[in-house]
């Protein structure tokens, strides 16, 4: 089926791709697919997840400088630029979503999306160096999903060689970035507890590909996809964290928010060493095991919740906005 869509797609594009030929190409029927997928939408996500899955690579050299590992992601982020022509398939390769999400809670996810992206490059930028580098990534982030929509627009406009230059020479620009979200000082503290706690198996930490140990000793924070922009709040302890990120509609949002994850961690793990992230784990919990086994009987895009875990067992309990903050607060009182 998938194979089926994706030369659908490669040919028409999203918007007038038909759900009645791609059931043909796959010899099923109508209801079949939609018995797998129960929209064009959540359909097309899947297949840019299987494109950005394929899309992997040995990574180089670790990088000698910010400019170097900037100019480094830049050049493995446009390698899927077409270099000329105006074939449908060429959207598969940049992950297109225009004229997709043509609502406005889906484009609210994507923003969050975003800001945990940057986060995440930032957290590899930061690397030896005690500088907050979010809003650089953010900057670099911004320079190159522009870069991407013009290839989409006017394909084969813009030379990839100058933007990675760009990219490079943007380490260089000096930001003011303080972190002080003004909310933090009115957060409720965290409940100390000592709850008992079943870590989940089998899930995948999607920055290093490898399974995630939740059991371990730090702070899980679970986040509903809306809420994704509240990981620094978790991230800026120093400690072991593990985020996770849940949904209440797997099918679209949580297939949107896999997509970006996939394509952005492939990049990152192509350019930096995997111990940049050694302290942060990042979990796509689209069944909602962690939140279940943390006790939380109902998940949506607004959950907001944290816990830190000690010896196996949950010494302390936040949520609410900013409850990754709370929870981390609570690590002298609870040491």
């Amino acid at each position: 089926m998938l194979a089926a869509a994706k030369k659908e797609f490669a040919e028409h594009g999203y918007a007038l791709a038909k759900i009645d030929r791609i059931a043909d190409r796959a010899e099923l029927t109508r209801g079949a697919v939609y018995s797998n997928f129960p929209s064009k939408r959540a359909l097309y996500l899947a297949v840019l997840i299987d494109v950005a899955e394929a899309a992997a690579g040995e990574p180089p050299p670790p990088p000698a400088s910010t400019g170097d590992a900037l100019e480094q992601f830049a050049r493995v982020w446009l390698e899927r630029l077409p270099l000329g022509g105006t074939a449908w398939g060429g959207r598969l390769q940049l992950r297109s979503l225009d004229g997709v999400l043509d609502d406005e809670h889906a484009r609210e996810v994507l923003a969050q999306v975003a800001r945990l992206e940057a986060l995440l490059l930032a957290i590899a930028l930061e690397a030896g160096d005690p500088a907050r580098r979010v809003r650089l990534a953010e900057l670099v982030l911004t320079l190159l999903v522009g870069a991407s929509h013009r290839a989409e627009t006017a394909p084969g406009s813009g030379d990839p060689f100058d933007l990675t230059h760009a990219c490079g020479h943007l380490a260089g620009i000096g930001l003011t970035d303080n972190w002080a979200p003004p909310h933090l000082p009115f957060v409720t503290p965290a409940k100390p507890c000592a709850d008992s706690w079943t870590a989940p198996e089998g899930l995948v930490d999607r920055i290093s590909g490898r399974q995630a140990d939740l059991a371990s000793d730090g702070l899980i924070t679970v986040l509903g996809a809306g809420r994704l922009g509240a990981a620094e709040e978790a991230v800026r302890s120093g400690e072991n964290v593990t985020i996770v990120v849940v949904t209440g509609d797997p099918a679209e949002i949580g297939r949107l928010v896999r997509l970006r994850i996939t394509d952005l961690t492939g990049c990152l793990r192509r350019v930096f060493p995997a111990d940049v992230w050694q302290r942060i784990r990042l979990v796509l919990d689209d069944d909602a095991l962690v939140a279940s086994a943390l006790g939380l009987p109902d998940v949506d895009d607004e959950t907001e919740t944290a816990v830190r875990v000690r010896d196996g067992v949950i010494v302390a309990r936040s949520g609410g906005r900013g409850a990754g903050h709370a929870v981390s607060a609570t690590r002298k009182t609870t040491t």
